[in-house]
């Protein structure tokens, strides 16, 4: 399993993805989710990815042309001109992907093969946008009535996205937000797992901004974890008593 989020705010895009792939509890590995590629003073796009680690490798390597020699390769996201021609052509080499691993595969590969892929990024003269791409291909766009996506094992982490996100955070605060989202995530399912990576792109700089890898031992990380566990249980501590004895009626 996995768990990825893109998050829109003000003044940018942050991203986070945990590196956890299993086929049973015996075979866990650790793999890249996050990927992303830039002409500085041009466009900074970013990729995330969920699913069958297969499919999602194989469109990465079509986007980066991996079969040629490494001096004719280039990547399509970096030529073309707007990020919503970036998704499509993300989602076009998606469904091609999981048709045909799925034909080579007959019905034992029916739905086997599948993955999605949240884009984010943004080109000079245009707004930084976040695409969710779907297994079939099509895709929706972030607004700020849905600012956040997630793919993966998503509905551990939604609460504390739904209750913390505001438009304005710093990308610090959106950070922390993210990271408890994502340790909430890991308390509750150990298919998701620590490395974690953590990718900030800043409104019209065309790089990273912040880019980091939380390894298993992290103190902030392991700090931030602690403390909203300590805080939870204060709040807990601290509602109304609930009481099985109602007062007497004194009418």
């Amino acid at each position: 399993m996995t768990y990825c989020v893109g998050m829109v705010l003000d003044r940018g895009l942050v991203l986070m993805s945990d590196t956890r792939t299993n086929s049973g509890v015996d075979n866990i590995s650790v793999f890249r989710k996050m990927y992303h590629w830039s002409k500085p003073g041009e466009r900074m796009i970013a990729m995330m990815t969920a699913g069958n680690l297969a499919t999602t490798q194989a469109v990465i390597s079509k986007l980066e042309e991996r079969t040629k020699a490494p001096g004719d390769r280039h990547n399509s996201l970096l030529e073309l001109p707007t990020m919503f021609q970036v998704a499509a052509e993300v989602g076009r080499l998606l469904r091609e992907t999981v048709r045909e691993t799925q034909d080579d595969n007959g019905q034992h590969g029916k739905g086997r093969f599948t993955a999605s892929v949240i884009v984010a990024g943004q080109i000079k003269g245009m707004e930084p946008r976040l695409f969710l791409v779907y297994p079939e291909g099509n895709f929706i766009e972030a607004s700020w009535d849905t600012p956040f996506f997630q793919i993966g094992e998503t509905k551990y982490g939604r609460p504390i996205l739904i209750r913390g996100y505001d438009r304005k955070l710093s990308f610090e605060d959106a950070a922390k937000l993210l990271m408890v989202s994502f340790d909430s995530t890991l308390k509750a399912n150990l298919s998701v797992g620590l490395p974690l990576d953590l990718l900030v792109i800043e409104r019209d700089a065309f790089k990273p901004l912040h880019e980091r890898r939380i390894e298993h031992g992290d103190p902030y990380f392991e700090a931030i974890s602690a403390s909203w566990s300590d805080a939870l249980r204060s709040a807990f501590h601290s509602l109304p008593d609930y009481s099985f004895y109602q007062e007497a009626d004194t009418d």
